[in-house]
């Protein structure tokens, strides 16, 4: 009988910002953490806000669920 393959995925949230885009922050937050995580599968935006200074908007955040799979 073969052996059932199976996996383990843990998820994380992370917030990346950006003074530019949702998007950029988006990019900002994967990059920096496949510095410290291996293995990411996917990233899920929970949640887009931004930072009001003085009536101007300042900073976009997005907020991203990451999944990465255990390693054996």
């Amino acid at each position: 009988m073969a052996k059932e393959a199976t996996a383990v995925y843990r998820v994380t949230e992370v917030i990346g910002t950006s003074p530019n885009s949702w998007e950029e922050a988006a990019r900002n937050a994967v990059k920096t953490a496949a510095k410290s995580l291996r293995d990411l599968r996917i990233a899920e935006v929970t949640k887009l806000d931004v930072k009001v200074e003085n009536g101007k908007l300042t900073q976009f955040r997005t907020r991203l669920s990451l999944s990465f799979k255990y390693s054996a």
